[in-house]
């Protein structure tokens, strides 16, 4: 198991690496504390702020990480509120995966909110990473909900194992999975922060899902059935 110092070191050598991040990864602070880690400072685009938080997910050792990292715009790149409106509206129109999909977007001082209606979670990620690569957003809020399907909990449940068998990111040995009605509850323990999101992204490509709630736990100890 790695010390504090090990675990703060290796994240921010992570943070070095990441090409988005070099050339503000000096400037973004890291502690750890018995496998928590917190982010601080400023970074100029919310992408950076996403691309810090995955970063450091990347590292072996970290179970949870904390995000206070304030986005703070270069002046050059400072856009209104309506800019901000008409490029997300631009950007979900010319976007091939999301055709008719009943989205509102609503920009208060660089905060996009979405709300609307999609039927699959990957619609909903989709408009959600669209905006966040946009020149002048600070932060996203997606409330955007999922249309209800009726779908039988066995056969769903079936399905998910099934995929997390065929995965070769997913060693589903150590995975439980429950469907109560159109939620999903994972549980049990994986080796990664990347395997624990390959997981809940599995259950959300089923049908019908729309509700996944990820109670995996990271432990760096599981072996490989």
């Amino acid at each position: 198991m790695k010390t504090n110092e090990e675990l703060q070191k290796d994240v921010m050598e992570e943070l070095k690496w990441d090409p988005l991040l070099r050339d503000v990864a000096s400037q973004i602070g890291v502690t750890a504390n018995e496998g928590v880690v917190t982010l601080s400072g400023l970074v100029d685009t919310y992408s950076k702020k996403l691309a810090a938080e995955r970063a450091a997910q990347r590292v072996t050792g970290v179970n949870v990480v904390a995000v206070d990292l304030e986005v703070k715009i270069e002046a050059m790149h400072v856009k209104t509120d309506i800019e901000i409106a008409d490029a997300i509206n631009n950007a979900l129109k010319w976007h091939s995966a999301l055709k008719n999909e009943q989205i509102e977007v609503k920009v208060d001082n660089g905060w996009v909110y979405l709300t609307g209606f999609t039927y699959w979670d990957y619609e909903r990620r989709a408009t959600a990473n669209a905006v966040r690569n946009l020149i002048g957003v600070k932060g996203v809020t997606n409330n955007i909900m999922l249309k209800s399907q009726t779908i039988d909990p066995k056969q769903i449940k079936g399905k998910i194992a099934a995929a997390f068998h065929r995965s070769a990111t997913v060693d589903s040995s150590n995975l439980h999975v429950n469907v109560s009605g159109n939620h999903v509850t994972l549980s049990g323990k994986v080796r990664s922060w990347a395997e624990k999101r390959e997981a809940e992204k599995v259950a959300w490509s089923s049908p019908g899902v729309t509700r996944v709630d990820n109670e995996i736990e990271i432990d760096t100890s599981v072996l490989v059935a």
